[in-house]
């Protein structure tokens, strides 16, 4: 979601640059989108290689999303949900011994 936000907010700051025809306003809003993409797309590559790691049953990938979950819900109120139903999920003890064989399947491997 972050990165679909990232690129919104690219395309609509150029667009209104590009729509104000000053070249002034383009190149301020030009600066002032790269920026806030940037921004968007580094606070989600933690939540992007936590989920690949846990498609793979990664035990680090679980502590990871747990910091990001942790970190969402601070983002009221679909970064709130979204933070409890991770706790909810990944702290129990079915999800911790899920993660804790893959662990184990992977070092045999």
């Amino acid at each position: 979601m972050g990165l679909l936000i990232a690129v919104i907010i690219f395309v609509v700051l150029i667009g209104a640059g590009f729509i104000s025809q000053d070249e002034e306003a383009f190149f301020a809003l030009s600066i002032v989108a790269s920026v806030i993409a940037t921004l968007f797309v580094i606070t989600c590559i933690p939540g992007i290689i936590g989920g690949i790691g846990l498609l793979k049953r990664k035990n680090w990938a679980r502590i990871l999303i747990l910091i990001v979950a942790a970190i969402d819900l601070l983002d009221i109120p679909f970064g709130t949900a979204l933070g409890v139903y991770s706790f909810w999920v990944l702290l129990q003890d079915e999800s911790a011994q899920v993660f804790s064989e893959g662990a184990k399947k992977t070092e045999v491997s």
